[in-house]
């Protein structure tokens, strides 16, 4: 990979995305990659706007927020809704279709995916949909590698939770592997 990579996760506050964000972020540091990290949120904790941006590269990165993005993870139609147009033309665009019913602009590389409503029915709660929608696109894009999400995932959550991440994590893995069949 030789240029940047913008990646912007969004949703609602309470989704877990800015947690997501520097779990990606970590993964691309241990990799010993070049990344920045910044993160967005509305006044509400729970329930308002939440993003979190990723850059990551092997060169140096000279402004350290996402502008044009090459992945777009939506979890919430508002959050679709609001930054679709800052998509680049070939960009890659993953939504939970559970919360996202319409999207404006579509394209060859556009993923709907149930994740909440998968990760509920298989894991029993919705609380680590973040970390399976963001191995899915781990697994799409292969923006970094399985195991450094993992080291980065075990570094990131209290070790209470560490199983229920992992599981999450293989979900999401898995339904990147078995997208459209």
């Amino acid at each position: 990979m030789s240029k940047a990579h913008e990646i912007r996760l969004s949703g609602s506050g309470g989704q877990g995305l800015i947690l997501a964000g520097i779990i990606l972020a970590n993964a691309a540091v241990i990799e010993k990659r070049r990344v920045t990290q910044t993160q967005s949120y509305g006044p509400e904790s729970r329930g308002g706007y939440s993003r979190a941006d990723v850059i990551i590269s092997d060169k140096e990165i000279f402004f350290p927020e996402a502008t044009r993005f090459d992945i777009l993870l939506a979890l919430t139609q508002e959050a679709c809704d609001k930054f679709i147009f800052d998509l680049k033309d070939k960009g890659i665009l993953i939504v939970d279709n559970t919360q996202v019913k319409n999207i404006s602009v579509m394209s060859e590389h556009t993923y709907e995916v149930n994740f909440t409503e998968l990760v509920t029915e298989k894991l029993g709660s919705p609380i680590t949909t973040n970390i399976c929608s963001l191995a899915f696109l781990v697994k799409i894009t292969g923006i970094v590698k399985e195991e450094s999400l993992k080291q980065a995932i075990a570094g990131s959550v209290k070790p209470a939770f560490l199983d229920l991440n992992l599981k999450a994590m293989q979900l999401g893995f898995e339904l990147a592997v078995n997208y459209g069949k």
